[in-house]
């Protein structure tokens, strides 16, 4: 059996942190190894538990989630971070995600599908609410015109490089693309890697808004 997905839980109420906790307490394959209550906090903590995820609310006081976000990305060993927000704002998204998150959850969010966010981010994956990522392709693909040309950077990717951009900006996890290209998991996350280096990209989100944003990909293709 694999090791248990270590979870840093980050929020300023009390009840709503209690409540994040007994959910993820209630699945065997997550660990709970911190709360936090701000961002500083949540930064220290991170320095010393290594989290594999973190759950990190927006509004929050001495540091606020997106500051936190970008805080924990540039440590050594960085935690993938999923902003789960009242306030569900293109704005906010927008800003999460250029602080290197990899989701953008609301707190309503069902709980079977929050558990399975942790999974999904934990393997390499993106989660974005359904109502936050039909906003941002829509915004997308209104700020493009049509055709667009391929820019000089894709030319300088493989054809297999191509093939995992298209998967990943699909929402697929490393052990997603594996499966279907069939190769093994830890070549789909080479390829990935490489192509985040050859396009200059931060975090898998920004690969996805650059599959996008080229026409690589286009909202409704399957």
């Amino acid at each position: 059996m694999s090791n248990p997905v270590r979870v840093l839980v980050v929020d300023d109420q009390e009840l709503v942190r209690a409540g994040f906790v007994a959910l993820l307490a209630s699945d065997d394959g997550i660990e709970v190894v911190g709360q936090a209550a701000d961002g500083a906090e949540a930064v220290a903590l991170a320095c010393r538990t290594s989290p594999q995820v973190a759950l990190m609310d927006i509004r929050m006081p001495v540091l606020d989630g997106i500051a936190a976000t970008r805080e924990l990305r540039a440590l050594p060993d960085p935690p993938e971070v999923v902003i789960l927000t009242t306030f569900d704002t293109d704005e906010y998204a927008y800003q999460a995600f250029r602080a290197g998150a990899c989701g953008f959850l609301v707190k309503d969010t069902p709980p079977v599908e929050l558990l399975r966010a942790v999974h999904q981010t934990a393997a390499g994956g993106t989660v974005i609410s359904p109502p936050t990522a039909r906003r941002l392709v829509r915004d997308l693909a209104a700020s493009q015109p049509d055709p667009r040309p391929t820019p000089a950077a894709l030319q300088g990717l493989t054809e297999r490089e191509l093939e995992v951009l298209r998967l990943l900006a699909r929402g697929h996890s490393n052990r997603e693309i594996a499966r279907e290209l069939f190769i093994s998991e830890l070549t789909a996350k080479t390829h990935v890697s490489r192509i985040l280096t050859k396009l200059d990209l931060l975090t898998r989100v920004h690969a996805v808004v650059f599959a996008y944003e080229t026409g690589l990909v286009t909202p409704g293709t399957s």
